[in-house]
């Protein structure tokens, strides 16, 4: 067997940045600190920060008044963040800059007066906390169908943005329709999917010809690590995403294969690991890693946690 590792693969940026921030809040307030949602789509992630001490919740009103709350890499609404000052809570906000930019795009385009279509999936969290800027103001579609159905009054100023982990592929065909539907339709100046997203795909849509099987490491709620498999399979290779090597079985694959091993972007590099050692003890695999893109983003930590961090790493 052989294998093939695509990098880039696993975390981004602002999984980097949304996990170091849990990690020095945790260390600087002490357990138990509460994240409203999972700090990212990833079961090993959350996990381990439950064994330290984090609290995951779906509602501010779970959280006890004057505790330390963090709003996950995803990004909320303003709803939920007034909830918090309410509440009295010490929030650290953890969103993603990419999101973010969403976030704001949406804001600018609803003061206008547009009308915002979002292309998303329904109930993710990134998409809830973006529709929540302007809930009056944006139409949710996720396919052509969607976009079909679209009914506005003549002279609607429309714009459209993008959840920022789809499928490239994906969002291009929604585009496409909605171009087709609504000529005049605005777009922000720059492309809404993240540069890790887009990275990702790039490298399945590159390297999976030469494979027999594609093994993506993400957990199933991950929206990008879906999007990875997704590809994979339209593709026509057999396409697995899988949370770690407890869920790989010898009939999945055969001695000779040879195996396109990715991670989504919430995913830890230790269970890349894990799944090839895994191979490597069962079929004697042997590993190529191949580079399509080199990435160096970097995010800041958020403000309250700025000057810490540097009292930390100085000591």
């Amino acid at each position: 067997m052989k294998i093939i590792l695509a990098a880039p693969r696993g975390f981004c940026a602002g999984v980097h940045m949304a996990i170091d921030s849990l990690a020095l809040t945790l260390q600087k307030f002490g357990p138990p600190v509460y994240v409203y949602h999972e700090i990212v789509h990833n079961q090993h992630v959350v996990n381990e920060f439950q064994g330290k001490g984090a609290v995951f919740v779906n509602a501010v009103a779970d959280v006890p008044r004057g505790s330390v709350l963090m709003f996950s890499a995803h990004g909320v609404s303003p709803e939920i963040r007034q909830e918090a000052k309410e509440r009295e809570l010490f929030a650290i906000d953890a969103t993603c800059p990419l999101v973010t930019k969403v976030h704001l795009e949406a804001i600018k385009y609803a003061k206008a007066g547009y009308t915002i279509i979002l292309i998303g999936h329904e109930g993710h969290d990134e998409v809830l906390g973006t529709m929540g800027e302007a809930p009056e103001a944006i139409v949710l579609v996720e396919d052509e169908a969607d976009v079909d159905a679209l009914q506005f009054p003549e002279g609607t100023r429309l714009a459209y943005l993008t959840q920022t982990t789809l499928s490239v592929d994906d969002a291009n065909r929604v585009i496409s329709r909605l171009r087709s539907r609504f000529p005049e339709i605005e777009s922000p100046p720059k492309d809404d999917i993240c540069y890790a997203t887009q990275n990702r795909q790039e490298a399945v849509r590159n390297l999976s010809d030469d494979a027999d099987v594609v093994v993506v490491l993400g957990s199933q709620n991950s929206s990008n690590s879906q999007r990875l498999r997704e590809l994979a399979a339209e593709k026509g290779q057999r396409a697995f995403l899988i949370d770690g090597p407890q869920d790989l079985t010898e009939d999945q694959f055969n001695a000779d294969d040879t195996v396109l091993i990715t991670a989504g972007a919430s995913a830890p590099e230790s269970v890349v690991q894990s799944a090839i050692e895994w191979l490597r003890t069962t079929f004697d695999a042997t590993v190529e890693t191949r580079e399509i893109r080199k990435e160096d983003v970097r995010f800041p930590l958020p403000k309250p946690l700025r000057a810490y961090a540097k009292e930390v790493n100085a000591g």
